[in-house]
């Protein structure tokens, strides 16, 4: 997959997000967008981390490829990204149903975030 396709990839995820937050709140909706949000968690990191590839920069892990995109100046210097990297590492380690409603609290934010993200990806390869 190149860095045109990871991005499309996260768009099309980011945009499942969305749908998803948009419904009423039941169990149903609230684990639905709590796996869309690990599904687009993942496309967005490794979409920085095609993007960065092929400018020469190197990174290899969720941590790491954020780290890059603040200092690339993709994303914001936002202590927020690392709550969004902890969430997705407790939704896909462990269940409970209060850790879940916790978690969906959280997710509107983590979409408006997602959403810079794939605005500054799409500025970033149009500039390429």
């Amino acid at each position: 997959m190149d860095a045109n396709e990871a991005v499309n990839a996260f768009a099309q995820a980011l945009r499942r997000l969305q749908e998803a937050l948009g419904e009423p709140e039941t169990a149903i909706v609230r684990d639905a967008a709590i796996k869309r949000f690990e599904f687009t968690f993942e496309l967005a990191w490794k979409a920085i981390q095609r993007c960065l590839r092929e400018e020469g920069l190197d990174c290899r892990s969720p941590k790491g490829c954020l780290r890059e995109a603040f200092q690339q100046g993709l994303i914001p210097d936002d202590p927020r990204w690392i709550e969004m990297i902890d969430d997705r590492n407790l939704t896909a380690h462990t269940y409970d149903e209060e850790t879940a409603k916790t978690i969906f609290k959280h997710l509107a934010g983590h979409s408006v975030r997602f959403e810079q993200l794939r605005k500054a990806l799409g500025n970033h390869r149009a500039g390429s």
